[in-house]
């Protein structure tokens, strides 16, 4: 029932209403000093998540300048909408569709300071498979990863190939960081990327799930 309910709103929610929605939200950071590292860097940074989690992370990174990179299928019309509404910058492209377009404009907004938001394994999956396109990006334009997570409590998740998360009204949202890294000079080469990547997703993951206690969220 939860994964149906989740799979009409992730469809049918328009931005206004989404942003209303997760105004409810109660949000918990976990590994706030990981993501205060890249804010007080001096390189840009790549902001790294699994598509499943995109519609909190979005909210909670809104207002920060960042390019989102955003598919240029059916499923990116909603998500551009709603990251638009929310002051992000769009890029538009995936690894199918404009993908060489939409690497470029990631380099150059890179290289201008400006983060870039991605999700790895999007648009159509495989789901939590890391796409090499994101580490290329980060490595010419001189950026730091920096991995992310969302999970909510309660969930609703859509039917979709990622499992798309949609925290209901006043769900606890946790956002919990990774170890961010640097690819290229200064950093691993972008074959070694790919697996930490992966991993540091995967700590991410694991951080944000909910234990079976209850927690108590900040903010």
């Amino acid at each position: 029932m939860l994964k149906a309910v989740g799979g009409a709103i992730a469809r049918w929610l328009g931005p206004p209403a989404a942003r209303l929605l997760a105004r409810t939200w109660r949000i918990e950071v976990l590994g706030a000093d990981r993501w205060s590292q890249a804010l007080d860097g001096a390189r840009p940074y790549v902001l790294l998540s699994w598509h499943e989690a995109l519609l909190p992370v979005m909210w909670h990174h809104r207002g920060r300048g960042i390019a989102a990179l955003v598919s240029e299928a059916r499923d990116g019309e909603y998500l551009s909408g709603f990251a638009r509404s929310l002051g992000y910058r769009l890029i538009r492209g995936s690894s199918t569709r404009g993908g060489g377009r939409a690497l470029l404009a990631a380099i150059r907004a890179l290289r201008a300071g400006t983060p870039v938001g991605v999700t790895p394994d999007g648009p159509r999956g495989p789901r939590r498979v890391v796409k090499p396109g994101a580490l290329a990006a980060a490595e010419q334009g001189g950026a730091l990863i920096v991995p992310v997570h969302a999970d909510s409590r309660p969930a609703w998740r859509a039917g979709s190939w990622d499992g798309f998360l949609v925290p209901p009204p006043f769900a606890r949202v946790r956002v919990a960081y990774g170890v961010p890294f640097a690819v290229g000079a200064g950093g691993i080469s972008r074959e070694a990327a790919v697996a930490r990547a992966a991993g540091e997703l995967e700590a991410a993951m694991r951080l944000a799930a909910w234990p079976n206690g209850a927690a108590t969220p900040t903010g």
